[in-house]
Order: C-alpha cells, then sequence, then structure tokens
C-alpha cells in the first residue's frame, strides 16, 4: 500500500489529537485523584456515552479484520455474534443494570462479594484480570499488528509495542473518563471508515442483485446470504449452537465482565444505566453490514473478476482471507480515505485496549490491593492502578504473539471466551434470579467450572501435537479414549460453552439443595423476586421509556432473523 502525504497526515493528526483529549480529559477532571471518579468517571455518565463507549469498547480491529475474514470465508454466519448481542444487551439493560447500581459497587466482583462471599469476589476478579489481559488486549493487539504490517509493512512488534505505549499513556492519566470520552470519538471514526470500505465494495459489485448473481456460481443456494446455518456447514456454526451458546458467553461478555459493564457502573442514574445499553443495541444492527458484509462483498469482487487476473488468468485475490480487509482497503479507497480508514483501525485498537487496562486497574485497586490495605487512600489506588497498567499491558505484549497459533483470530477470540465464560454466568445468572443460590454452591461452580475450562482449552490448544499425543499415551493411558474421542468429534466451540454451563449449573444447583445461602439483608435485595419485578420501575416518559425501547429493539432483531434467517 503506498502512503501518500495526504494519508500519513490523517493518521498523525488522529493520533495526536485522541492521545491530547484523552490526557486533557484527566488533567481539567479536578478529581481525577479521587478513587471512584477515577476509575467511574464520579459516576457522571449519560446514556449517549455509554452506549457509544459500550460498542466502541466491543469493537476492536479484531472486528473489522476477522469479521471481514469470516464474511469472504464463511458469509454472513459470524454475523450472528453481533446481532445475539442486541439480546443480551436488552438483559443487560433491565436486569443487570439496576442491581449494580442499587448496590453501589465499583466492580463486578464487589457485587459477588454482596450477593455470595468473599472468595467470590476474589476468584472473580482473578478471573476478570486474565480476561481482560489475554482476550480484550491481546487479541486486539495481534489483529491491530497484523492489519498495519499489511498496510504499512511494519514489522508486527513495533506495531504493537507503539500502540500499547500512546494508550497506556491517556488511559494512565486520564482513566474512565479519558477512555469514555476518547471511545465517543473513535466509534464516529470507525463507523465511517466502515461505511466507506462497504459503500465502495457495495457500489462496486453492483448492489444486492450483483452480489448475489456474483455469488450463484459458487453458492447456488446463496447460503452465504444467510445468518442461520446446519450442521453440515463449513462455519462450524450451526444454528443450535448459535442459540445454545452465544447466550452463555454473551451474558457473561456483556453483562458480567468488568471491562463492558464499568461503563454501566459509571452512569448518573438508574435510566441512563438501562438506556446506555439499549442504545448500543441499536447500533449492533450495523456490524453485519459494515465489518462482515465487506468480506462478502469483496468475494463477489473476485468472483466476477473485478480486481483483474494474474499472469496465469486466476483472479486477483487476497493472498490469505486474514488479508481481506486490507487487500479491499488498498484496492477500493482513494488517497485521503486509505488514511481515514487507517485511523479507523486505529481507532478500534486503541479504544478496547484502554478500556479493559482501565478496568485491570479497577479490579486490582479495588478488588485485590484494598483487601491487603483496607485504609489505602484514593491517592494511593489510583497510583497502584496505574502501576498495573503499566504491568498488564506488557505482559499483554509479549501474549499476543502467541494467538498466530489460532487458524482464525475471531474464532481464536471466541473459543477462548468460551472456556472462561460459563462458570461466570451460571453464577450471576442463578444468583440473581435465584433467591436459594449459595455462597458454597457459587464458590463450587466457580472452581470446577474455571478447572474444567481450562482443562479443555489445553487439550485444544495441543490436540494436534503429537508431542502432546505421546506424553498421555505414556503418563496417562486411561485418557487415550477420551483424547481419541475429542480429536475424532469436532465439537462446535459454542455448543462446548452451553456444556461448560450446564455443568456449572449442575453443580451449582445441587450444592445449593444441601447448602442453601444465609441471606444478609443486603443480600436479600440482590436477587428478583421474579422476573417481572424488573419492570416495576416507571422509566422516562414517552419514546425515551426503556420498556418500550427494549421491546422496539426485541421485534427488531427477531425481523432481522426472519429475513436473513
Amino acid at each position: 500500500m503506498n502512503i501518500t502525504q495526504l494519508d500519513l497526515i490523517v493518521i498523525i493528526v488522529y493520533l495526536v489529537a485522541i492521545v491530547t483529549v484523552g490526557c486533557l480529559a484527566g488533567y481539567f477532571h479536578r478529581k481525577g485523584t479521587e478513587g471512584k471518579s477515577y476509575f467511574l468517571a464520579g459516576r457522571s455518565l449519560t446514556w449517549p456515552v455509554i452506549g457509544l463507549a459500550l460498542f466502541s469498547t466491543n469493537i476492536s480491529t479484531v472486528h473489522l479484520v476477522s469479521l471481514a475474514q469470516e464474511g469472504y470465508n464463511n458469509g454472513l454466519a459470524y454475523g450472528n455474534f453481533e446481532w445475539m448481542a442486541a439480546f443480551t444487551l436488552i438483559v443487560l439493560g433491565l436486569f443487570f443494570a439496576p442491581f449494580y447500581l442499587r448496590a453501589n459497587v465499583a466492580t463486578l466482583p464487589d457485587f459477588l462479594e454482596k450477593r455470595y462471599s468473599r472468595p467470590c469476589r476474589d476468584w472473580l476478579a482473578i478471573l476478570s484480570i486474565i480476561s481482560a489481559v489475554f482476550i480484550h488486549i491481546g487479541f486486539s493487539l495481534y489483529a491491530g499488528a497484523v492489519v498495519l504490517q499489511g498496510l504499512f509493512h511494519i514489522n508486527i512488534y513495533v506495531s504493537i509495542i507503539s500502540i500499547a505505549l500512546l494508550t497506556g499513556l491517556y488511559t494512565i492519566i486520564g482513566g474512565l473518563l479519558a477512555v469514555v470520552l476518547t471511545e465517543s470519538i473513535q466509534t464516529v471514526i470507525l463507523v465511517i471508515g466502515a461505511l466507506f470500505v462497504t459503500g465502495f465494495a457495495y457500489y462496486h459489485v453492483g448492489g444486492w442483485s450483483g452480489l448475489k448473481e456474483s455469488l450463484l456460481s459458487i453458492d447456488p443456494d446463496l447460503n452465504l446470504l444467510t445468518v442461520l446455518r446446519d450442521e453440515n456447514d463449513k462455519s462450524n456454526l450451526p444454528w443450535y449452537a448459535v442459540f445454545l451458546g452465544y447466550p452463555v458467553i454473551g451474558l457473561w461478555y456483556w453483562c458480567a465482565d468488568q471491562t463492558i459493564v464499568q461503563r454501566v457502573l459509571g452512569a448518573k442514574d438508574e435510566n441512563h444505566a438501562r438506556i446506555g445499553p439499549l442504545f448500543a443495541g441499536f447500533i449492533k444492527i450495523l456490524p453485519v453490514f459494515i465489518f462482515v458484509l465487506p468480506g462478502l462483498l469483496c468475494l463477489g469482487l473476485v468472483n466476477s473478476r473485478f480486481f483483474g487476473v494474474d499472469s496465469n488468468g486466476l483472479a486477483i485475490a487476497p493472498a490469505e482471507s486474514k488479508d481481506t480487509y486490507a487487500f479491499m482497503i488498498t484496492n477500493l479507497l482513494p488517497v485521503g480515505l486509505k488514511g481515514l480508514v487507517a485511523a479507523a483501525l486505529l481507532a478500534a485498537l486503541m479504544s478496547t485496549v484502554s478500556g479493559a487496562l482501565n478496568s485491570i486497574a479497577t479490579l486490582f485497586s479495588y478488588d485485590i490491593y484494598q483487601r491487603w490495605k483496607p485504609n489505602a487512600t484514593d491517592h494511593q489506588l489510583v497510583l497502584v492502578g496505574r502501576i498495573v497498567t503499566v504491568v498488564a499491558m506488557f505482559t499483554a505484549i509479549c501474549w499476543s504473539p502467541l494467538l498466530k497459533h489460532f487458524d482464525s483470530i475471531f474464532q481464536g477470540l471466541n473459543v477462548m471466551i468460551c472456556y472462561i465464560a460459563p462458570p461466570i454466568t451460571t453464577v450471576f445468572i442463578w444468583g440473581i434470579f435465584w433467591k436459594r443460590a449459595s455462597s458454597a454452591a457459587a464458590r463450587a461452580a466457580l472452581y470446577a467450572g474455571s478447572s474444567l475450562g481450562l482443562i479443555v482449552f489445553i487439550i485444544d490448544w495441543f490436540k494436534d501435537h503429537q508431542k502432546m499425543f505421546d506424553w498421555l499415551n505414556l503418563h496417562l493411558p486411561a485418557l487415550q479414549p477420551l483424547w481419541r474421542a475429542w480429536d475424532h468429534y469436532d465439537i462446535p466451540f459454542m455448543i462446548m460453552a452451553f456444556y461448560l454451563f450446564v455443568a456449572c449449573s449442575a453443580i451449582l444447583i445441587i450444592v445449593s439443595w444441601f447448602k442453601p445461602h444465609q441471606h444478609t439483608a443486603e443480600s436479600a435485595q440482590l436477587v428478583w423476586t421474579n422476573p417481572l419485578q424488573a419492570l416495576q420501575s416507571p422509566g422516562w416518559p414517552g419514546l425515551a421509556n426503556y420498556k418500550f425501547l427494549a421491546a422496539l429493539l426485541f421485534v427488531i432483531m427477531v425481523t432481522l432473523y426472519i429475513i436473513f434467517r
């Protein structure tokens, strides 16, 4: 990709502007040295900022790159991860957000302590930090580095370190206020950049009818244009895996993950905490059309030989499917817009990393350090949080290059989530809807579920390595049948998440039955007596009412699934 002076100016201006905004946000916020002001933006966030920040923290370079890759390989199938998110955001706005604000917690582990016990809080804090470092930051840095290497021929390690330093700078200085302000700006840039790529590709392929015509020769049934597939589809994402497995990982990600939910914890009041996630749910309609569809449009353009043919008479196409997005930027966009889309890629990367870093600082300061030093001042908590931010970033930099192990970045991301999410989803769901769910049961589900998830992850990671297989044969011969069965049957990773959730739920129910929870006055208030109780709050009047917006979002999503089934 040839970078013109105009493209470079766009990129440099963006980087300088976004880092400056982030740093100034912390500098001018007079209470920036106080704990909850630094970590929760003084609980001053309104619904538009919350919604944009939720979307921006979720959408990273992983999505722009990998969803285009999945679109090129599998059509719209992986759009399920975007549209199913809207349903879990409804759950966050209706059922979880009110409890979090009423409990007046700074972190989700804090909430878990009030509902269950201190050991549950400690375990969730550790799991949340691990997931933030290895999932949110690690995958984002790696995906961003891959794209920047493909576009600008920048060394992958230079890219990782440079972006990490720039993002860490304003995150450390400004705290959550800097994060959400920069995320709001980055969301706009990200969407504009993605719209340009989609628009140019859609125009050149000849619109929807042109795309269909181009795909007919390779996909006579036009299955690539559907989101729900059967079990024999090459995407390895059958419809039943979506409806059984996604709620498990989605409820963890959107309702019980500190990195995401921290924006809700900083809400001005309960109405803003409810409407913010619903607003994000409406925005989540877009990614299928601006992130997944471009990959499919690229396939249509390649199939119609829009990019020309090589010396062998073959259609010019991305060298590898992971290069799909970079290939489209290079071959479709004019000078200047290339710089804007490159800035959008950086925006997506930096927003996710900054959000995760702030959450790690919050978790460690409030859930680990403050336990050791209960009398720690706000200044000490912020200082510790900043130090932990540096350590977390260094760890993620070391981990991210190892992610080339996965065939697809997006699939690798969700595979790891499937091993972490089930026990956390279990204790949160049963905790707020079943009064009998006990502390002992929650601990058992967390410990056992996390152990099972780790075992499955290790087996999955090494299953193609003959040395590991030989070691098992020698030292653990009793496990040979299990190992061979695992190697023979290709279980969809989403179904694995559902299996782990069922196992964790069984553990929690059984233990709770024999050891019911001894509620305190506080914990008794953190369980809905029935789901309809969550809807008793009147909310804002008119079209801004959270009940109306939740119903509208639900109807729109069901309609989209019917159209693209």
